[in-house]
């Protein structure tokens, strides 16, 4: 079993506040405020970064599945929109795919597809039960 690691810290009130995130591996860290999540401000927000995690992950899982099935793959290019309704609420999330796999016939293309779109762990991520384990500091 493997254990990724992500970090944020979040000061002051909700519209006062400034955060940063950072992954555990060092190759990202980037501040987050109110203006940047609601407001098209600089700075990065929580649904970009599931969008991101998302698209990386489905990107990664096709490319694997169409190559498994024994054709090459040149490159698989993901777009997530999140969607960020009222509450807020996360109310969807439609990726655009372009994959470049020369000789991939259509019909196998879509199945590969739905394979990704069913296996993709981030896929399969946002409909797991979550843990949260808090304390006072």
């Amino acid at each position: 079993m493997t254990t990724c690691v992500a970090n944020a810290v979040w000061c002051d009130s909700l519209s006062d506040g400034i955060g940063e995130v950072e992954v555990g591996s060092g190759f990202l860290h980037a501040p987050y405020t109110f203006a940047s999540r609601f407001q098209d401000s600089k700075g990065c927000h929580p649904e970009e970064l599931l969008g991101a995690a998302h698209a990386s992950c489905f990107a990664m899982f096709l490319a694997n599945v169409i190559s498994e099935a024994g054709t090459p793959v040149l490159s698989v290019l993901t777009s997530a929109a999140v969607t960020l309704g009222d509450g807020p609420a996360v109310t969807g999330i439609t990726l655009t795919v372009t994959v470049d796999a020369p000789g991939l016939e259509a019909s196998k293309f879509t199945e590969h597809v739905q394979t990704t779109k069913l296996g993709c762990p981030i896929s399969k991520a946002l409909a797991v039960p979550i843990l949260v384990d808090a304390q006072l500091a």
